[in-house]
């Protein structure tokens, strides 16, 4: 019969299990809300930060924001009661998921017994934590600077991709499975897994430098296989939105060379991550997570065939960020499930 201490312990591991899940969902959530706020212009809807004009809700601050409104001549500029809520709602759940994960470190310490892993990588997540607050506040202080903003997605994700990795720390794998066929998808996995962060990071470029319908057809641009392109100025890292480097204004040529970069990588990339799938698919012990991949990977190409057919509606636009966190937390679990694997080995 389990004491009452090993009772204890148990119980503890479980809650500890269930918070880094709820957090990981949390996380996946508040990555699609950035992109609909980032989509709806509300980048900016409090044009200050941590609060709303030094309030903490935006009714709070209804005056300074209908001074801004009469200002900008409407409220099809960048500040209006709707974007400033929209703005703070994302601040109001990232300030949640800061907590939850202060929550998650202070337990990984605590319990490390309990838990026998190393509170390490928790601690490495708060410090994530700490920095993304700083880029939050970066995008709004320095105008939606691309770079700032890519970083914050960037960052977004990484968290994201880390609470993935730490839930699926807690996961015993059965031992029925052979550990040798899996532990051969290693490199693979980490394969795509760079790939793939490459080409979210191309498409977070994008969607900062609002590039997303620079081609607004397929499989060609502007009507042309190769219209006229400015890589140069399209992936200089420090200038202003919609800006070259010298303060001109970013010419078309450059949202070009952006959007077609992005597509050069969905087709290349996405290509290799079907085949990742595939293969995974094909793998005793991982046969859910290649279809689930095969699935994923299959739903993002036709969001994005969609997106630019349609003309970037905000539903899809926001889906194809949310299935790309999709994507990206389950080549985190196969690269964790098979390099677990390899250590069995």
């Amino acid at each position: 019969m389990m004491s009452e201490p090993n009772q204890t312990s148990a119980k503890s591991v479980l809650r500890y299990q269930r918070l880094v899940a709820f957090a990981a969902v949390l996380a996946l959530a508040l990555i699609m809300l950035g992109a609909y706020v980032r989509l709806n212009d509300a980048g900016l809807g409090c044009p200050d930060w941590p609060g709303c004009y030094g309030k903490v809700l935006p009714t709070q601050a209804h005056a300074e924001i209908s001074a801004a409104v009469s200002q900008q001549g409407g409220e099809h500029g960048p500040v209006s009661m709707a974007k400033a809520w929209r703005e703070m709602g994302h601040r109001y759940v990232a300030t949640l998921l800061g907590i939850l994960i202060i929550a998650i470190a202070v337990q990984a310490w605590r319990r490390r017994d309990d838990l026998r892993q190393s509170p390490w990588l928790p601690t490495v997540l708060l410090g994530m934590v700490i920095l993304q607050g700083l880029f939050g506040m970066w995008t709004v202080t320095l105008l939606l600077k691309p770079a700032i903003v890519t970083g914050h997605l960037i960052g977004g994700l990484l968290t994201l991709a880390l609470l993935v990795w730490l839930w699926q720390r807690q996961k015993a794998i059965p031992h029925y499975v052979d550990a040798e066929p899996v532990a051969a998808l290693a490199p693979l996995a980490w394969t795509g897994l760079g790939l793939l962060a490459l080409q979210i990071v191309l498409g977070g470029w994008t969607s900062a430098n609002y590039a997303g319908l620079a081609c607004p057809d397929l499989p060609t641009c502007q009507g042309l296989w190769w219209p006229e392109t400015n890589f140069a100025q399209a992936f200089h890292v420090r200038r202003e939105l919609g800006m070259t480097g010298d303060g001109a204004v970013l010419p078309l040529a450059a949202l070009t060379a952006i959007q077609i970069a992005h597509r050069i990588g969905a087709v290349l990339i996405g290509g290799f991550l079907l085949w990742l799938g595939w293969r995974v698919a094909k793998t005793d012990g991982t046969r859910a997570l290649g279809r689930m991949m095969l699935a994923v990977v299959a739903l993002q190409i036709a969001l994005g065939i969609t997106i630019v057919l349609t003309g970037l509606p905000l539903l899809p636009a926001v889906a194809h960020n949310g299935v790309a966190a999709v994507l990206l937390s389950v080549v985190v679990v196969i690269a964790h499930r098979a390099t677990r694997a390899r250590l069995r080995i």
